[in-house]
Formats: C-alpha cells, structure tokens, sequence
C-alpha cells in the first residue's frame, strides 16, 4: 500500500509533510519547521508519530524536531553529512541506503549543493520524492555552500528517476520561479503552458506542488542545461552543461521580475 501524504502549509512559504504506512501506522513528518500545526493534524487523524526525516539543516526544516521529539519520542533521520547540524538526530543516512518507514522502503540520496549534508528520500512504491530544497518546481536551491558541479549532479541523479514520481519540494515558489523561467527559455511551449496553469492555480490559492517530475524535465530550466533554447538565451551554444546551469542559477540569483 503506497504512503498517505498530507500537505501542511507553515510559515510563509514553506511545506512540511505527514507521510503515514497504512500497513503498520508509522508516521513520519518531512522538515518540521515548527512543531503546533504538526501536532494538530496528527490529532486531527488520529495518527501517531514515530519519524521525523530531515532533508537538511536549515531552521525552516528542522525547527520543529525538539518540539515533536519531547511530545512523542519519535526518532529523528537525516543526512550523515551534516549529522552535527540536525537537532535531535538518531539515525545518519547516507547516500544509497535504503530505510523504513513502517513497510514503506526509501532510497536515499546525497544531494550537496543547497548544503553540504542534503539528502533525498525516494519512495518509489509511493512515487514520491521528498527533496527538500535541492529540487524546486520549475527551480532549484541557491547554492548556499556547495558548487555549480555538486548540484547539477545532485539534480541528474533526482532527474533520473521516473516521470511519474511526485516532487514534494519544501515551498511554494512555482509561481516566481516560472517567471523567470520563460525568459530563459521563451520557446519552450510546454513551459508557457504550465506557466499559465500556474498563476491560475495561485490565483484561487491552489498548491502547485507536488508536481510530476516529468513535467519538471520538460519546464524546469536547471534540469535543462541541455536545452537548444536556453542555450541561446545565455549565449552559451558549445558550453558543457554545469556551465549553462551555473549561468542559469547565477541569472534567478539576481532576477526580480
């Protein structure tokens, strides 16, 4: 039985998420930001906590972990990496490894670039993708302590995966990052479609995530370093792809439109 996931909207932009086995009841909560609104929908369904799984360090991710860990005795996971920046961490996990949530199995990957201890957890009988802030829909994390090279693999190995697979990134920041999307890619005509879905989505205060990742590889410009149009956007037609990636992220790195 695949994973029962509910969207929780928090702090300004951010989204954390209850993932719950059917099977065996084990609950776990994806980058807790803060630990009230988790506690109430946990009430609201009667189920019980047993897991927090943290993407990454960031206080808008891990802010809750203490909190939910003194009210419940969850065990916390996260990335091995950067185990000395996760409050409350039980288990490191590293890239590769797979791990339980109930009967529910996921495969981690290591994910550098946003941070340097980011990982992913890829449960494919759910076909979902908890990826925290490396993979945005139709955008990417600022490189906050890694390189262009590390997070253009980061990405690679997250878009090797099926096109069914459900990014459940950790914001709401479709809308602004479409926009710069189409002036770096202003012929892609999947792309000026999925825009105008989108500010009609966010104009009745509808989520536009989780998205597909196959929608990802058709629109998202960082997953595109390939891509003729954008190539000829950024002037950079006989470039190798981390350097069209490092210009695109440095171009949303001052975009205000």
């Amino acid at each position: 039985m695949p994973l029962d996931i509910v969207q929780i909207p928090v702090l300004n932009d951010n989204y954390v998420y209850l993932a719950h086995d059917p099977a065996t009841g084990a609950t776990g909560v994806v980058d807790p930001a803060v630990h009230e609104p988790v506690l109430a929908e946990l009430r609201k369904r009667g189920w019980t906590l047993t897991h927090i799984l943290n993407t990454h360090h960031h206080p808008d991710h891990v802010g809750g972990n203490l909190a939910l860990k003194e009210a419940t005795g969850c065990q916390i996971v996260g990335p091995q990496a950067d185990a000395d920046r996760i409050p409350g961490i039980d288990v490191a996990l590293k890239d590769g490894e797979t791990w339980r949530l109930g009967k529910e199995e996921a495969r981690i990957f290591d994910v550098p670039g946003h941070t340097k201890g980011h990982i992913a957890f890829w449960f494919a009988n759910s076909n979902a993708l908890f990826c925290g802030d490396t993979l945005f829909s139709l955008g990417c994390g600022r490189l906050f302590e890694g390189t262009p090279s590390q997070m253009w693999a980061s990405l690679s190995k997250l878009g090797a995966l099926p096109d069914d697979t459900r990014v459940y990134c950790a914001h709401e920041y479709t809308e602004s990052n479409a926009r710069f999307a189409v002036t770096v890619e202003p012929d892609n005509a999947v792309l000026t479609a999925r825009y105008a879905a989108i500010r009609a989505a966010r104009a009745k205060g509808e989520p536009t995530v989780p998205s597909l990742l196959g929608e990802e590889k058709a629109t998202n410009p960082f997953l595109r370093p390939m891509s003729a149009n954008l190539r000829a956007t950024l002037g950079l037609a006989d470039a190798d792809d981390v350097a069209v990636f490092a210009e695109t992220r440095r171009r949303k790195d001052s975009f205000r439109g």
